[in-house]
C-alpha cells in the first residue's frame, strides 16, 4: 500500500509502523523528503580515512597481560576496538543475526504490537529512526529494543521471533563483557571489581537494528553522530559494513570493516564520566545502503536507572580534579532521548 501523498510517509513509517522497510518496499525511484539530511549531516567520503582502522585484539590467551593492555590501550586512544576469538561460539552470532531478519520480515500489524503505544511492557519498544518527534530529518532504521530484566519477563513479553536467540547472544557474552570491564578497571587502579560490577553493568538492553536498501542513501543517514550513554556497547554487525567511527579529536572518519566472528566494542559516555575523561566515548554514525539490507545487535551494558555517576573515587586519589559531576543515571538517559542525535552534546550535562 503506497501512501497517497509524500506528507504521509511520516505516517506510514511512524503511525502506521511500516518503518523505512515498508517504504524501501514501495520501490521508490527518490528518498522521501522527511529522509534528507542537512549537507553537514551526510557521510563526506573524503573525510574518510582509507587507510586507518581500529584495533582489532585477539581474546584467544586471557591470560597474557598485553590483551588488557590493548583493550585499556585502544579504549584510551581510540574508544572503539574489534575483539576476535572471544569464545561466543559462532552459530550463536549467526542465530541472532537471523533472528533480526526474521523479525523484522513480519507483517507491520505484528511488529506494531510492540510499538511504545502498544507494547504491553516499556521494556520492549519496536519503532524507526530515533526520537522522530523531536528529529529535523528521520534516520534511515527500523529498531527493536528489548531492555532484559529478568528471564521470566522476558521469556513473557519479548517478541517469539527473536526472544531465545537474543537471550543466547546476552547469556553467551557476559563472561567477555566482565572480562573487558575488568581489565578497564585494572588500568584505572580498581582493585575490586565486585564491588563496582552493578554500577558497570547493573542493566542491559539488546537491539535489534535493520538498516533496508535505501533510495538515494548518500542523502540519508542510518543513524545520525552520537556517542552511546552505556557503559560499553558490544556491537555485532554483519557483512555488509557502514558503521563509521570518528577519529579522536579530528573531524574525520574511519569505517569499521566487518570481520568474520569479530564483534565491535566502544565505550559509552558513563564509562567515560568514571573514568574521569580517561576513557573516550567516541561519535559514530551508520550510513545508508542503496544495495543491501543490513542488520546489527548491540547489546548495551549500562548502569542500573537509579545509579549515581561520576569519576570513580580511585581515579581521583591522588589529587585529580574532577571533570564530570555527579548525576542520576536516569536523568542522564533521559536528556539523551529527549532529544535528536547531536554528536556528543549529551555529555555536557554531566561537565562540571
Amino acid at each position: 500500500m503506497a501512501p497517497p501523498f509524500s506528507d504521509d510517509y511520516t505516517h506510514f513509517a511512524v503511525t502506521k509502523g511500516h518503518g523505512v522497510k515498508g517504504i524501501s518496499e514501495l520501490g521508490l525511484k527518490a528518498l522521501p523528503k522527511q529522509y534528507i539530511q542537512p549537507l553537514e549531516e551526510r557521510i563526506d567520503m573524503t573525510k574518510v580515512l582509507n587507510k586507518e582502522s581500529i584495533p582489532v585484539i585477539d581474546m584467544s590467551n586471557l591470560d597474557d597481560p598485553n590483551v588488557a593492555d590493548q583493550i585499556a590501550n585502544a579504549a584510551e586512544k581510540w574508544g572503539f576496538f574489534q575483539i576476535v576469538n572471544h569464545g561466543i561460539p559462532i552459530e550463536v552470532l549467526e542465530n541472532v543475526k537471523e533472528a533480526t531478519r526474521r523479525f523484522f520480515e513480519l507483517p507491520a500489524e505484528e511488529k506494531i504490537k510492540f510499538s511504545q503505544e502498544n507494547s504491553l511492557t516499556k521494556n520492549v519498544r519496536f519503532g524507526t529512526s530515533f526520537i522522530p518527534k523531536a528529529e529535523k530529518a528521520l534516520e534511515w532504521k527500523d529498531y527493536l529494543s528489548l531492555f532484559y530484566v529478568s528471564d521470566d519477563e522476558s521469556s513473557k513479553f519479548w517478541p517469539s521471533a527473536c526472544k531465545n536467540e537474543s537471550i543466547e547472544f546476552m547469556i553467551k557474552s557476559e563472561f567477555i563483557i566482565k572480562w573487558l570491564l575488568k581489565a578497564l578497571m585494572q588500568r584505572l587502579n580498581v582493585e575490586d571489581m565486585d564491588s563496582k560490577e552493578s554500577l558497570l553493568m547493573g542493566s542491559k538492553r539488546i537491539n535489534l537494528n535493520y538498516y533496508p536498501i535505501c533510495p538515494n542513501p548518500e542523502l540519508t543517514v542510518g543513524v545520525g553522530r552520537h556517542s552511546d550513554v552505556s557503559t560499553l556497547t558490544f556491537l555485532l554487525q554483519d557483512n555488509i559494513g557502514g558503521l563509521f567511527v570518528r577519529k579522536l579529536e579530528t573531524d574525520t572518519w574511519i569505517h569499521v570493516p566487518p570481520v568474520t566472528g569479530s564483534i565491535v566494542i566502544n565505550v559509552g559516555d558513563a564509562l567515560q564520566i568514571m573514568s574521569n575523561g580517561r576513557y573516550k566515548s567516541v561519535e559514530h554514525r551508520v550510513a545508508a545502503n542503496g544495495s543491501n539490507n543490513r542488520v546489527s545487535v548491540p547489546i548495551f551494558v549500562n548502569p542500573r536507572p537509579d545509579d549515581i555517576i561520576g569519576p570513580l573515587p580511585e581515579v581521583l586519589k591522588n589529587g585529580e580534579e574532577a571533570k564530570y559531576k555527579q548525576v542520576l543515571y536516569s536523568d542522564y538517559v533521559k536528556h539523551f532521548f529527549r532529544k535528536g542525535h547531536d554528536g556528543k552534546e549529551t555529555i555536557d550535562f554531566a561537565k562540571i
